[in-house]
């Protein structure tokens, strides 16, 4: 069985260092290792919350996008996308906030900083604070319970956030499981030397802080930001206390365990704050410059990155759709037709006629396939990580209406705006009267 790693990041900056430390980097690494199924996306939903500037946003869309594969991600191998292309989300995240408690909310730490920030000031205690600051834990939920993931990497900071994704998680399967429980609970997954990566003036690396290295800034830029990271005083030939500088904590983040060790000893020895920094440009120079490249060459290719994320989000709301419409039907929202039809006697399936078939292929993948009554196949679906998913994609495709996109050689069968199956050209018409079929005794 797979495990599904799934991660985003807030599309409102340019990345940085501790983006790059603290999730893309792990999450590109998780996306390589055999049994895993990625899904990384951009949080524009999420960027909303924290930024009314509609350029940046679009700028940090574009950017960021760029970021993920420069640094290595395999869109054919994950699936990446944007939050505001699966529409699936919203509608869960409503679904999750009928269930979540008003208390666990009042605990998130979002919240209860803008609130202690408030009272300090000796304003009244939720000034300022908007329904999407507040509800933020929710819609991070609805991301990740969308897809069930198993592991969510993040940084040290928003540990609780997944917390509070599983406790939603079983509240929605407890009051509407009846003894099935529609959600996996995820686990955070948080490296331990790069959970938090301090920023130039120690504090958490964060855009808020305007603390950032840039990722892919140039080697100037790059060098310019390491000069302005905060040291103390301490003279070239005096022991500098290593293990409480900033400085270090950066380096290590990216070095060898030898390689950190050696450098701590060196600071011990006396030397200085300049060479020290000399150093970790050198580090971190040799493994950013290739990315930078990249990075460059996509930012002059927006049409290749708008497509590269419509056909991730087709992936994955391939697996939304069908999955969401089982949710609507356990919180009662189920259409009156399909209720209607369960209640009566249905006509029994024979060999001779039109079925849905789904196997998983010689490369791990599940795919469904539609056949005719003797057995030819007609349409293969796209591939799908587990079972499950391959057929609940076949159930939505016999209940929902057909959008066909026909070529010379072959013929694409799209639901709701989603790639559902292929097939070639000639064997078109033969998939649409099977389909008929199946929906006929369906009725």
């Amino acid at each position: 069985m797979s495990v599904r790693v799934l991660t985003g990041i807030t599309t409102t900056g340019i990345p940085h260092l501790g983006n790059y430390a603290g999730a893309i980097r792990p999450a590109v690494a998780a996306s390589r290792e055999s049994g895993v199924d990625a899904f990384y996306f951009l949080a524009d939903y999420h960027a909303l919350i924290k930024c009314d500037d509609p350029a940046r946003i679009a700028q940090s869309r574009l950017s960021i996008a760029a970021t993920w594969l420069a640094c290595g991600l395999d869109a054919e191998r994950a699936t990446f996308y944007r939050q505001s292309d699966i529409p699936e989300t919203t509608e869960l995240n409503w679904l999750l906030t009928c269930v979540a408690g008003k208390g666990l909310l009042n605990r998130a730490h979002a919240y209860k900083a803008a609130v202690t920030a408030n009272v300090d000031a000796g304003q009244d205690a939720d000034a300022g604070v908007t329904m999407g600051l507040y509800s933020y834990p929710v819609l991070m939920a609805a991301d990740i319970l969308l897809f069930n993931a198993h592991r969510v990497p993040v940084g040290r900071d928003q540990i609780q956030h997944v917390e509070m994704a599983r406790d939603i998680a079983q509240r929605f399967n407890h009051v509407f499981g009846k003894g099935r429980d529609y959600f996996t609970l995820p686990d955070a997954v948080v490296d331990e030397q790069v959970a938090t990566l301090p920023g130039l003036d120690g504090r958490k690396m964060s855009k808020s802080y305007d603390n950032t290295i840039p990722l892919f800034s140039t080697a100037k830029q790059l060098k310019t930001a390491i000069s302005r990271i905060v040291t103390d005083s301490r003279l070239p030939g005096e022991a500098k206390d290593a293990d409480s500088s900033h400085l270090f904590q950066i380096y290590r983040g990216f070095a060898s365990n030898e390689s950190s060790a050696e450098f701590r000893q060196s600071l011990l020895d006396g030397m200085g704050w300049g060479d020290a920094k000399q150093q970790l440009f050198a580090l971190l120079d040799a493994e950013l410059a290739p990315g930078r490249e990249h990075y460059n060459a996509l930012l002059q290719r927006p049409d290749d990155l708008e497509d590269i994320l419509l056909a991730g989000a087709a992936k994955a709301r391939a697996i939304a759709q069908p999955f969401l419409a089982e949710l609507r039907e356990a919180v009662g929202l189920q259409s009156f037709r399909s209720k209607a039809a369960n209640s009566t006697a249905k006509v029994k399936k024979t060999t001779n006629a039109a079925r849905v078939v789904s196997a998983r292929d010689n490369d791990g993948q599940f795919r469904f396939r539609l056949r005719n009554a003797a057995g030819d196949v007609l349409l293969t679906s796209i591939a799908f990580a587990d079972g499950k998913s391959a057929g609940l994609a076949a159930k939505a495709m016999i209940q929902g209406s057909d959008e066909w996109q026909s070529s010379e050689s072959a013929c694409a069968l799209w639901q709701a705006g989603v790639l559902v199956a292929e097939c070639e050209a000639e064997l078109a018409d033969a998939a649409v009267i099977a389909l008929a079929e199946l929906r006929a005794l369906e009725d």
